[in-house]
C-alpha cells in the first residue's frame, strides 16, 4: 500500500458554501470590523509589498484581471473579472477567486473563493478609508448604483464609520427594491430615492458604484457640496468613470496605487499632472487627510491587491478550529522529490 500523502499536499479551500457559513458565524459586520483592521495594519506596511499594477486582458465583453502581491512571507493573487452584460446573462458581473501561498517554499497556505470575500474587502477599504477622510459624524450615506455592492456598503459603513441612513438611487427600480429589502432590520434607515439628486439630500458621504464599462457622468460638478467625501467605486477600467471631470478638480483625491489608478480611476480623465495621494500616506502621517470642514475629499477607489492580501490572510487566521474549510489535495508529493515519475506510477 502506498504511503498516505504528506499533509503539506493538502491545503484548506474555502467553498461558497463555507465562505457563507464562516461569515454568518462571526457575522457580517465583525468581518468587516475585522478586514478594516487588517487592511489598514498592511497599509501600514505599504513600503514591504512588491506592487505592480493588475495584469488585465480587455475584450468588448468586459475585463479578466490577475492581481499579485508579496510581502516577503506570503505571495497572493486574485483571479477576477468584470463583465457588465453578465446579470443579463442571469450571471455574476463580478466573480473571483485567490490563492495565498509560503515564500520560502513556494508552496500554497489557501485556495478560496473570492466574490464573496471581494465584496467584504471593498467595502472594508471604503469604509476604513472614510473613517479618516469623511467629516466628522457623518451619519447619512448616498449610495448610486444599488447593484451587488450596495449592501456591503452600508453594512460597513454603518460598523466602521457609524452611519445610521442609507439613500438610495438605482436607474433600475428592481435594484433599489432588492437592497432595501436585504437591509430590512439591519439597524438602518433606509430611504429610496426617485433619482440621484434626491439620493444625495442631506449626506456626507456619496457612494457610487455602478457596472456599466462607459464614460458616465453619475455625479455631476453641480451635484456635490462643499464638505462632502465621495466614495467612488465603480470606475474600475479604462475608459470607464462616473464623475465629471470638474468634481476632481475640485477635490482633494486619494488613491490606493496610484499607478494602477491613473489607467483604471476616475484620474484617468485628468493629465499627468494632476495631483493625488496615495491613501497609505496619510495613515502614516506623510501626508494630510481632510484638512477642513469645507473640504471635498474623493476616495478614487478600483481595488488593489495588498487589500486581497490582508483578506486572505485574515481567512487562512479564521480557519483554525473551524470546519469551514476543506483539504484540498492539489500538490504533488512523490517518495522521493525527484522522483515524479515514480509517484504517477502508483496508479498504475
Amino acid at each position: 500500500m502506498a504511503p498516505p500523502p504528506s499533509p503539506l499536499a493538502y491545503i484548506p479551500f474555502v467553498s461558497v458554501e463555507n465562505m457563507m457559513r464562516l461569515i454568518h458565524h462571526f457575522g457580517i459586520e465583525h468581518v468587516l470590523r475585522d478586514l478594516s483592521a487588517e487592511i489598514e495594519a498592511d497599509y501600514l506596511r505599504w513600503s514591504l509589498f512588491e506592487k505592480t499594477p493588475r495584469l488585465a486582458s480587455h475584450s468588448q465583453e468586459g475585463v479578466i484581471e490577475l492581481m499579485p502581491t508579496s510581502d516577503g512571507d506570503a505571495y497572493a493573487f486574485k483571479y477576477v473579472n468584470g463583465h457588465p452584460r453578465n446579470t443579463a446573462r442571469g450571471l455574476q458581473t463580478v466573480a473571483a477567486f485567490g490563492l495565498l501561498a509560503r515564500v520560502d517554499t513556494g508552496y500554497p497556505l489557501l485556495l478560496t473563493e473570492m466574490t464573496l470575500l471581494t465584496a467584504l474587502r471593498t467595502a472594508a477599504t471604503s469604509a476604513m478609508v472614510a473613517r479618516h477622510l469623511a467629516p466628522a459624524d457623518s451619519r447619512v450615506m448616498a449610495i448610486i448604483g444599488n447593484g451587488a455592492q450596495a449592501e456591503f456598503q452600508a453594512l460597513a459603513m454603518k460598523a466602521i464609520v457609524g452611519i445610521g441612513e442609507v439613500r438610495l438611487y438605482d436607474i433600475d427600480p428592481e435594484a433599489t427594491s432588492k437592497t432595501v429589502r436585504n437591509l430590512a432590520g439591519a439597524g438602518l434607515k433606509i430611504v429610496a430615492c426617485a433619482s440621484s439628486q434626491e439620493a444625495i439630500e442631506g449626506a456626507q458621504i456619496i457612494t457610487t458604484c455602478t457596472a456599466d464599462k462607459a464614460y458616465a457622468t453619475i455625479l455631476s460638478d453641480n451635484m456635490v457640496g462643499a464638505g462632502i467625501h465621495i466614495n467612488a467605486i465603480g470606475g474600475d477600467c479604462p475608459g470607464k468613470t462616473e464623475l465629471h471631470q470638474d468634481i476632481l478638480g475640485r477635490a482633494a483625491t486619494f488613491v490606493e496605487f496610484e499607478p494602477q489608478t491613473r489607467i483604471e480611476g476616475e484620474i484617468q480623465q485628468m493629465d499627468a499632472s494632476y495631483a493625488v495621494t496615495e491613501f497609505w500616506k496619510v495613515l502614516s502621517g506623510q501626508a494630510q487627510g481632510r484638512t477642513d470642514a469645507r473640504q471635498i475629499t474623493l476616495f478614487d477607489s478600483v481595488g488593489f491587491a495588498i487589500e486581497d492580501f490582508s483578506a486572505l490572510r485574515y481567512l487562512l487566521s479564521k480557519l483554525d478550529g473551524t470546519d469551514f474549510f476543506q483539504q484540498l489535495d492539489i500538490i504533488a508529493d512523490p517518495d522521493d522529490p525527484r522522483d515524479l515519475f515514480g509517484m504517477l506510477q502508483r496508479a498504475a
